[in-house]
């Protein structure tokens, strides 16, 4: 069983829809369809945009369905000048960029509860989705960092101070919980998204724009990924 968390509809309809016979549960107030995709058994869900949303409904799913592997999918604003808009970004690994505990003597990012700043994804999948990637000729991708926070982040003074202190590629919303809450239950992970607002553009309009432009590209790799399994 593979799990799939996205935070817009916009991220999951189109997955939800090319599902077989999918069976509708909802938790929590969030509607889980279960079923086939790809010809493998997957369960997915639309989070809503946010860390405690995504922690809350990767918790339910992994405690529900048991998944092997959690994949979030998505889109997600670039840091650097090297990522484009509608390219695939795969997660290395992620950080939350908006927890700091430093005035206690922690290190700033570092979630204390399991003692680390960065959350890994399985670098099988990693390596796996960047070869679907490659394989398509009209998308390019990148193994990045991640950082997540509770904001959507056009201020580029801000985005350069993630960058500077966590080394992150992409920024948005939601992957690193989801990265936490598969570590603390022992369940693998893999984070997909796809630049939707990049560092040389004006971030709302470009946002506005190209969002379902970079939620179809997520997908596809993750539809492509489940091909290959």
């Amino acid at each position: 069983m593979i799990g799939i968390i996205g935070a817009m509809q916009v991220e999951v309809e189109g997955l939800i829809a090319k599902m077989e016979a999918p069976q509708k549960r909802t938790i929590s107030g969030r509607d889980f369809y279960s079923g086939k995709l790809c010809g493998r058994d997957v369960v997915t869900v639309q989070s809503g945009v946010g860390k405690v949303n995504a922690a809350m409904c990767t918790e339910a799913l992994i405690l529900t369905y048991h998944p092997d592997l959690v994949i979030n999918t998505g889109v997600a604003g670039a840091l650097t000048p090297g990522l484009r808009i509608g390219d695939i970004a795969v997660a290395r690994d992620l950080v939350q960029y908006d927890v700091d505990t430093s005035a206690v003597g922690d290190p700033v990012g570092l979630v204390s509860t399991v003692n680390r700043i960065d959350f890994p994804c399985a670098p099988w999948a990693v390596d796996a989705i960047m070869a679907v990637v490659e394989a398509q000729g009209d998308l390019r991708g990148r193994v990045v960092r991640i950082a997540s926070g509770d904001q959507f982040n056009d201020d580029p003074a801000a985005k350069k101070l993630i960058v500077d202190y966590f080394h992150g590629d992409v920024c948005e919303m939601e992957g690193c919980p989801i990265a936490q809450v598969c570590y603390i239950n022992g369940v693998e992970c893999a984070v997909i998204r796809s630049i939707s607002d990049a560092t040389d553009g004006e971030h709302g309009m470009e946002y506005g724009q190209f969002c379902a432009l970079a939620a179809r590209n997520s997908a596809r790799i993750l539809m492509g990924f489940l091909e290959r399994l």
